[in-house]
C-alpha cells in the first residue's frame, strides 16, 4: 500500500479484512474490519483489559473557585474503586478556567509522571501517598518541577481546561509482577494470560475513568473531552482513544515504538529494546515480535486509523530520534485512508513538513517541533489550535472561549 516507504515495509491494508476482502464502506469498517484490528492488539500488544465488575465513586476533596488570582476553578477529587476486599484511589486535579462556572468547557485530559504537585507551584494540590520514582523524593521539594509540560495560566486563557492525574495512582512504572496498582485489583493471582493487560493498557484504562468522571461533571464540555500523552503515556493515549470513542480528539505528543511510529521500521527504539527494558508495559505476546516486526498481524497506522473518523494529532520532535519521527508521520499517512473512507481529509500531506509548520487542515494534524523529546508549550499552542478548528462550527474558530 502506498508510496516506496509502505510496499519496502509491508504494512498491513487497514481497508483489507482479514479474509482478504476490501473494506469499501463505513458500516463494513465499523462492523467488521474495526472489530478485528482492535482484537489483533488487544492479542498482541496492549493485551485485553478485563471486564470484573468493579465498585466505583468519586469524592469531591477539595473546590477552590478563585484559584490562579480567580481565573481558574481547581478541583481535587478521588475517583475509588473497590473489587471484594481490595480497593485503588486515583487522585484527580482539575483546573478549568473561571467561564466554567456560567457554562461547560473543553478540557484536555492527561496523565503526568510524577505526582499531581508537580504539575503547578500550588501548595493546595495533594501529595501522592502511594509509589514515587526515588528521583522525585521527596515528592514536596518538587512542586511545580513538571510545569513547563503543563502550562495552565496558558492553557486556561485560550479557555480550555486540565483535567489530570499521576499514572502510579493507577500502576506503578515498574515490573512488580502485576501486583500493585489496578494490576492487583483486578488480577487474579497466578492466572495472567499471554494476553494479559499490562501498564499502558492499565493507564489507558485510568484515562477513560478520568472520562467517566468528566461526564459527571457539569462544567466540563462532555463532547469535548481531549486525551493527549507525551513519550509512554502518548502510547496509553492513543490505546485509551482506540477502545474509547468517547473522546473526542486523540493526541499523541512524542510517543514513538509502540505508539505512533511504525515498528516495521526498526528506527529508534526497537519492539525488542522496549520490551526487555519495560517487561511490564505490555501483554507476554508481543515478545514474540522482538526482532520480528514484520511477522506482527498489526502495525501503528493501524492504532491510528481505530481514532477515526474523531480528529487525530501526532508530534515529533527534530531531535528525538529515538521515537522516530518520520515513522510517525508515515504512521499518520497510512491511516489516512480510514478518514478518506469516512469523506474526510487526513494529514493532507507526502512529504514530512520542516520543523515548526504545523498541517493542522485535516482530521489528522502533525508536527515536527524544532528541539529534544519533551512537551513544551509551543506543542501545546498547536493542540489548542487544532482543537479549536474542530471544536468549533466552521469559520468561528476562537483562541478564547
Amino acid at each position: 500500500m502506498g508510496e516506496e516507504p509502505g510496499q519496502e515495509l509491508s504494512l498491513p491494508d487497514p481497508l483489507q479484512s482479514a479474509d482478504g476482502r476490501p473494506i469499501a464502506s463505513v458500516e463494513a469498517w465499523q462492523r467488521q474490519r474495526r472489530p478485528q484490528i482492535l482484537t489483533l492488539f488487544r492479542e498482541h500488544v496492549y493485551g485485553r483489559s478485563p471486564e470484573t465488575p468493579l465498585e466505583t465513586q468519586s469524592q469531591l476533596l477539595e473546590m477552590t473557585a478563585d484559584a490562579l488570582g480567580g481565573k481558574a476553578i481547581r478541583k481535587q477529587v478521588a475517583l475509588q474503586f473497590k473489587s471484594g476486599d481490595s480497593r485503588l484511589t486515583i487522585n484527580l486535579l482539575l483546573y478549568l478556567p473561571a467561564a466554567a462556572q456560567s457554562r461547560p468547557v473543553p478540557v484536555f485530559s492527561l496523565l503526568n509522571f510524577n505526582g499531581n504537585h508537580t504539575v503547578y507551584p500550588d501548595r493546595a494540590i495533594r501529595i501522592p501517598t502511594g509509589w514515587v520514582p526515588e528521583e522525585f523524593r521527596p515528592a514536596e521539594a518538587f512542586r511545580g518541577a513538571r510545569g513547563d509540560s503543563y502550562p495552565v495560566p496558558g492553557i486556561l486563557a485560550r479557555g480550555y481546561g486540565l483535567a489530570t492525574a499521576y499514572a502510579g495512582d493507577i500502576d506503578p512504572d515498574f515490573d512488580d509482577g502485576f501486583k500493585n496498582g489496578v494490576h492487583g485489583l483486578l488480577g487474579v493471582p497466578g492466572q495472567r494470560q499471554p494476553d494479559s493487560w499490562g501498564t499502558i493498557a492499565a493507564w489507558a484504562w485510568g484515562l477513560s475513568r478520568i472520562m467517566d468522571y468528566c461526564l459527571t461533571d457539569d462544567q466540563i464540555d462532555h463532547r469535548r473531552v481531549t486525551v493527549l500523552g507525551h513519550s509512554r503515556m502518548g502510547k496509553a493515549a492513543l490505546w485509551a482513544g482506540a477502545e474509547d470513542s468517547r473522546f473526542a480528539l486523540v493526541i499523541s505528543n512524542n510517543s514513538g515504538c509502540s505508539g505512533a511510529a511504525l515498528s516495521r521500521r526498526r528506527q529508534g527504539e526497537s519492539v525488542k529494546v522496549i520490551n526487555d527494558r519495560f517487561p511490564h508495559w505490555f501483554c507476554q505476546n508481543y515478545r514474540q515480535y522482538n526482532d520480528r516486526e514484520e511477522a506482527l498481524p498489526v502495525d501503528q497506522h493501524l492504532l491510528l486509523s481505530l481514532i477515526a473518523p474523531r480528529p487525530l494529532y501526532v508530534a515529533s520532535a527534530s531531535q528525538d530520534d529515538w521515537a522516530d519521527p518520520e515513522g510517525e508521520f508515515l504512521a499518520c499517512r497510512y491511516a489516512e485512508p480510514v478518514y478518506h473512507l469516512f469523506g474526510l481529509k487526513g494529514m493532507d500531506a507526502v512529504r514530512m513538513p520542516a520543523p515548526d509548520t504545523p498541517l493542522h487542515h485535516g482530521h489528522i494534524g502533525y508536527h515536527l517541533r524544532s528541539g529534544p523529546h519533551g512537551l513544551t508549550a509551543y506543542d501545546w499552542r498547536c493542540y489548542i489550535d487544532f482543537a479549536n478548528t474542530h471544536f468549533h462550527p466552521a469559520g468561528k474558530t476562537k483562541t478564547n472561549e
